[in-house]
């Protein structure tokens, strides 16, 4: 869970607890009016906080798309809106049979980083790692994994973010995600690649 998910979160136990609470009074006969006229006012309080913060979300997801698609311009990547969700798919990090990350790939983890601290640094990062299709599938489910965890490391060593919310998956030869299905060899760069997905509390720019 995101700090900024545990806010809302935070935000929206109150607004529960009082139509709760209002709801007890509606049923009761004694109820004071300036008591029920005080509920009411809170809820509707807290309902326009609420508002403006998921506003606040909206506006800072739609910068950090942005910024993202401004920075990544220059690189081999494609990025994709997920409903609340960034999808920045980077091709051919990874030599055939390899895990170890390239140095001509790193600056564009270094943005990716930059942005990532600039906009919220508490968001989830989810590092997809992907193969080709050659080799037994049960060792390529182990060699994305190992590409994922590369980057995984490099982005909290030296791009600075927490590691606790920097997480390694992979998909090894999935032929639902390749990029150029049935490809591998000299031919399967593409697939041969890692998908860094920001988890942004499931919310969609308006």
């Amino acid at each position: 869970m995101t700090q900024s998910t545990h806010h809302l979160r935070s935000l929206l136990l109150p607004s529960i607890l009082i139509g709760v609470m209002l709801s007890g009074c509606m049923t009761n006969q004694y109820v004071k009016r300036d008591e029920f006229d005080q509920t009411v006012g809170e809820l509707r309080s807290t309902d326009a906080g609420l508002a403006s913060d998921l506003d606040g979300f909206r506006n800072q997801f739609t910068e950090m798309t942005r910024d993202l698609h401004g920075k990544f311009s220059n690189y081999d990547a494609t990025i994709s809106n997920l409903q609340g969700r960034l999808r920045v798919d980077m091709s051919a990090h990874f030599g055939y049979d390899d895990a170890g990350l390239r140095d001509e790939d790193k600056p564009a983890l270094d943005e990716f980083s930059e942005v990532v601290r600039q906009y919220d640094p508490n968001v989830v990062v989810t590092v997809e790692g992907f193969t080709d299709a050659a080799g037994d599938p049960v060792y390529n489910q182990q060699l994305g994994q190992r590409r994922a965890e590369s980057v995984r490391q490099y982005l909290v060593t030296d791009g600075g973010l927490h590691p606790e919310r920097v997480r390694a998956v992979s998909y090894g030869e999935d032929t639902r995600r390749m990029l150029d299905p049935g490809a591998w060899g000299d031919q399967g760069g593409a697939n041969r690649r890692v998908s860094l997905v920001i988890d942004y509390i499931g919310l969609a720019p308006k």
